[in-house]
């Protein structure tokens, strides 16, 4: 029986979890232990270190001296460290490959829910988790997200909404955020890696996007749950850096692949859309 058990649990698809770190050394640690309780049996993690300089490096191979930990001599930013860890876990033949955010806890249960995702829906090349506040943890950061080429906008689903059990029920969505990822190998290999020419933001939309039109769904499977430090790198959430980056990289998103009619109406609606975030960010700091 337990060579059965044994056999079924090798069987089961190899996943490699990519977390990108920048200076980052407490929120690090802090969602590599909470990986620890994973309960998926067949999961691995690699730390792409973005050349930090507070220590990181070194605590994390002090707790965690058996991780794969790739070390860069620059920072290569959200999109290029991801890279690094998802050649690596081609390199070495996952099945499936997850992006998740250092800034994150995870339920135990997680890896199970997005695999069987990925498993029960072969057109499937992607699926995404519920994620939530860590400093709110009934409240919703994302439960899919949707993209409009006419308004020139991207927004999450469900965002800042309680949890009542509203966006319980799995479904398509436009985009995966990169705050966790699965994809699997196979379309990952299909489609590319995530576009590096992006400075900050928007590649995930763009990742996305590219699945879709090679044929791929993305589902939001909301039994796998996540929590999120919002922008723990970026400065918090709504920091004029944060808002000035995500402008210009969706710019670029919607300059790329907008089509000419949307031209006629997007920009005016994204300057609305603009206005409005701008306010919500003076608000803020006030």
């Amino acid at each position: 029986m337990e060579a059965e058990e044994g056999q079924e649990q090798m069987a089961r698809p190899h996943v490699t979890v990519v977390l990108v770190n920048w200076n980052g050394r407490s929120v690090t640690i802090d969602c590599l232990r909470s990986l620890q309780s994973a309960s998926y049996p067949g999961l691995s993690t690699v730390v792409v270190d973005n050349a930090s300089t507070d220590g990181s490096v070194e605590a994390i191979r002090a707790e965690f001296p058996g991780i794969g930990l790739l070390v860069m001599s620059e920072n290569l930013r959200f999109a290029g460290g991801n890279n690094v860890g998802i050649r690596k876990a081609l390199d070495e033949g996952a099945d499936m490959v997850m992006l998740l955010n250092n800034d994150t806890v995870v339920d135990p249960h997680f890896a199970d829910f997005l695999v069987e995702r990925l498993e029960n829906n072969p057109r499937c090349g992607m699926t995404c988790p519920k994620i939530l506040y860590v400093d709110d943890p009934q409240r919703i950061w994302f439960a899919g997200g949707a993209v409009s080429m006419w308004s020139g906008t991207m927004r999450h689903i469900g965002i800042r909404e309680v949890d009542h059990g509203q966006h319980d029920l799995p479904h398509p969505t436009a985009y995966a955020t990169g705050c966790c990822i699965l994809a699997r190998a196979e379309a990952i290999r299909k489609v590319g890696l995530l576009d590096e020419t992006y400075f900050m933001y928007a590649e995930d939309a763009d990742w996305s996007l590219r699945f879709r039109r090679a044929g791929y769904t993305i589902v939001y499977e909301p039994r796998a749950k996540v929590w999120h430090k919002l922008s723990v790198s970026a400065g918090g959430h709504l920091s004029w850096f944060k808002l000035t980056h995500k402008e210009l990289s969706s710019l670029r998103f919607f300059a790329r692949y907008a089509r000419w009619y949307h031209w006629l109406v997007f920009p005016w609606l994204h300057i609305a859309a603009t206005v409005w975030t701008a306010v919500r960010y003076a608000a803020t700091v006030r």
